[in-house]
């Protein structure tokens, strides 16, 4: 199991520092999110401030962008890394899609992203290879590369990518299709055990591969003082009243709760949320232990579902260091 880091919040003149801080921490890996900031600007900065630190997007919006621009901007910092980039993609969900990209949502989010991952790589293969560009599918008809637009062959062309969410189908997905999975924070070891798991395995029967052909990520909540309890308790309220994530209180059967808190939601009442949580609930959705125990409690709770852990609570340099680098040796 790897220790990773997530970026925390950052102005782009920060990114240097915190590269060299998490390489120097021990992390395996740094990650980006695409929420106040582009996901791909920092990786840049991470690639040239850093020399065996891997980094990635977790996530990059992918319906918001077209295969060709992911291809191009992968290709490039895989190349100037020296192949440490690993290309995370999520979907959103339809309404940040449709209202905050302008960006008609899918018919089949399946069927979309897939053709994305395929034509994403065909255009790789035809840089690395010389292969003829030549993809036809339902949502992208790519056929159109001259040597003008052509970047060429690169070192370290196995990029690897990985896909994010929280229902079955995109879990079958990566496991078919893809390098690696990023489990949504909001879950617990039960639904992933007993639902996600279940569905990758699928995935990777369809294709002919082993459980040891995909890495699975996971961000999980942690609690280790009254303030990070609060905050956890927040977090799951907001997540479990999004209506796309409904499954998860479902399968556990709260999905009374996830309706009440989808309606609180809707009219603004967000300091209401977080008291319809429960400590059952809680104790689901996060980790509450020590940081004594905390290494040893995050192998025993996600022992067989995880290969890579991010915790939730952000990595911020000059703020618990030696406890962070006590933490990343013990898992890494």
């Amino acid at each position: 199991m790897k220790l990773d880091a997530a970026l925390p919040a950052f102005q782009l003149k920060d990114v240097p520092a915190i590269a060299k801080a998490a390489q120097e921490t021990g992390f395996a890996a740094l990650w980006t999110q695409e929420t106040q900031h582009d996901p791909f600007l920092p990786c840049a900065l991470i690639a040239e401030h850093s020399e065996t630190l891997r980094f990635g997007t977790a996530i990059a919006v992918s319906f918001s962008r077209s295969p060709a621009n992911l291809a191009y901007t992968a290709w490039d910092l895989a190349a100037q890394s020296g192949g440490r980039f690993i290309l995370g993609l999520g979907t959103q969900v339809k309404a940040h899609i449709e209202r905050r990209f302008g960006v008609l949502w899918p018919e089949s989010v399946t069927g979309k992203l897939r053709e994305q991952i395929q034509v994403i790589r065909a255009f790789w293969d035809t840089w690395q290879n010389g292969t003829k560009l030549n993809f036809r599918g339902e949502y992208y008809k790519i056929t159109l590369m001259s040597p003008f637009f052509n970047p060429g062959a690169i070192e370290t062309p196995n990029i690897p990518i990985y896909i994010a969410g929280v229902n079955t189908g995109l879990a079958k997905l990566a496991g078919e299709l893809c390098e690696g999975f990023h489990a949504h924070p909001f879950n617990s070891p039960r639904y992933m055990n007993e639902v996600m798991m279940p569905a990758i395995e699928e995935g990777l029967q369809k294709s002919g591969r082993k459980r040891s052909d995909i890495t699975v990520s996971m961000t999980p909540f942690i609690a280790t003082t009254p303030e990070e309890e609060g905050f956890a308790r927040m977090q799951v309220a907001f997540y479990a009243s999004t209506p796309s994530y409904k499954a998860v209180m479902d399968f556990h059967g709260w999905g009374e709760t996830a309706e009440k808190l989808s309606g609180f939601a809707s009219k603004g009442e967000w300091a209401e949320m977080p008291m319809l949580i429960t400590d059952e609930m809680l104790n689901e959705f996060c980790l509450m232990t020590t940081q004594e125990n905390l290494a040893e409690d995050l192998k025993k709770r996600f022992e067989g579902i995880a290969d890579r852990i991010t915790l939730y609570t952000p990595f911020v340099p000059g703020e618990k260091d030696e406890w962070w680098r006590g933490l990343a040796g013990a898992l890494n």
